[in-house]
């Protein structure tokens, strides 16, 4: 009988730890909820622009809004879809609104996304952000890559942000 009970209450608390773990989504969220702030930096031209991330709807979301990069600011929103599904929608001052899903990370410092749907394109080719990577060098750097694909060429921009104090 007491083989019973410790048997039963190693289960449990195997159980109970596997209920408690993040999923890599969850965690890569968590990660990008850790960026909360005002980011400034510069992009691939050396053109001065800041980033801020805050979380929104309860915790539920994290925005980022870009300024400085061209005439208009361009938001994204990040969020998970279950347990296991990171998803963001970019607000493009092209006109559009891509979706992305995040894939697995080989390390925990980089959240990669990639296209999985589009709003409001105006043909298959036209403009559009096809890739987004994060890269999370320490609490106060963190570099941005985005991908931009036109008429079947693949564009890359890089913003290197540094946390505003």
């Amino acid at each position: 009988m007491k083989s019973v009970r410790i048997g039963l209450s190693i289960l449990l608390l195997a159980t109970a730890s596997v209920a408690f773990s993040q999923t890599a989504a969850q965690k890569s969220f968590d990660q990008l909820k850790s960026l909360a702030g005002t980011w400034e930096g510069k992009n691939s031209q050396g053109d001065a622009l800041q980033v801020t991330f805050k979380s929104t709807s309860g915790g539920s979301a994290v925005m980022s809004e870009i300024s400085g990069h061209g005439e208009d600011n361009m938001v994204t929103m990040f969020h998970l879809d279950g347990p296991d599904r990171l998803l963001m929608t970019h607000y493009c001052g092209s006109g559009n609104q891509p979706r992305m899903l995040a894939g697995a990370s080989p390390d925990a410092k980089t959240i990669s996304f990639n296209f999985f749907d589009v709003t409001n394109l105006a043909s298959p080719d036209a403009g559009h952000m096809e890739r987004l990577v994060v890269t999370v060098l320490d609490a106060n750097h963190h570099i941005e890559e985005w991908h931009f694909a036109d008429h079947g060429k693949d564009m890359k921009e890089v913003f290197d942000l540094r946390r505003k104090m």
